[in-house]
């Protein structure tokens, strides 16, 4: 029997599904693989989660990440929490959520703040509208 992890991240209104399993390595974000991402940054902060958790885990499995919505750094997070979640449970390995963790928290559980909504008496969240008397 084959195994399989499906997982999910999220980072502002970016969503990202990764599917795990057995293979040679390969990691493909929306059809692309990792390694020909056209932003450097984006490759970048997804490559953190593989140095973090070593080679020899990564040449074990293939990734598969369908991400929608955001923009390219909320995609690039929410890709990031949804692979990590995914190989502390496909490997059920506890050293390596902790190794997660003591880098970055909110990699593993991920960023709660959202954008606050627009208010009346102003153009945005916080700004009001200028008086012109006075």
């Amino acid at each position: 029997m084959v195994k399989v992890v499906v997982m999910s991240g999220k980072r502002k209104t970016a969503i990202a599904r990764a599917t795990i399993k057995e293979g040679k390595g390969r990691v493909r974000i929306n059809g692309i693989p990792l390694e020909v991402l056209p932003n450097e940054l984006q490759r970048i902060k997804i490559e953190e989660i593989f140095i973090l958790a070593g080679q020899d885990i990564r040449d074990k499995i293939d990734i598969k990440v369908n991400v929608r919505g955001g923009g390219y750094m909320g995609q690039a997070e929410a890709v990031r929490t949804a692979i990590a979640r995914g190989l502390v449970n496909y490997f059920e390995d506890e050293t390596l959520k902790e190794k997660f963790v003591a880098y970055d928290k909110t990699i593993i559980s991920g960023d709660p703040r959202r954008t606050e909504s627009k208010h009346f008496g102003g153009p945005s969240a916080r700004s009001r509208f200028q008086k012109s008397y006075r």
